[in-house]
């Protein structure tokens, strides 16, 4: 149990790492609409091609983006499951405080 406390936590970490930068939030807002591959997320920013490959390696160690080989292309798929632990994690703020029992 408490390892698996401490491996949710550091996930959470590396979740909240890898939101903290604009141009990754842009990119999950891009796959949010539809899977595409790296260049055609390159295509989109003025930043080298490698700067994009870092970002997505980030969020996908994340957890945040899957990735798929079709052909001779990588697509890159946003992960909804991982959001919904976010989602978990911040509900647990909108809880009443519990009373300590004696």
């Amino acid at each position: 149990m408490i390892h698996e406390k401490r491996v949710y936590k550091m996930s959470l970490n590396i979740m909240f790492k890898a939101l903290s930068d604009p141009i990754r939030r842009k990119i999950l807002f891009m796959l949010k609409n539809k899977d595409m591959t790296a260049g055609e997320i390159a295509d989109k920013f003025d930043i080298s091609k490698p700067s994009i490959s870092h970002h997505l390696n980030t969020l996908k160690q994340a957890g945040m983006v899957i990735d798929e080989r079709k052909g001779q292309f990588i697509y890159y798929s946003i992960n909804t499951s991982v959001f919904e632990d976010v989602m978990s994690f911040s509900m647990e703020f909108l809880r009443p405080k519990q009373q300590d029992v004696k």
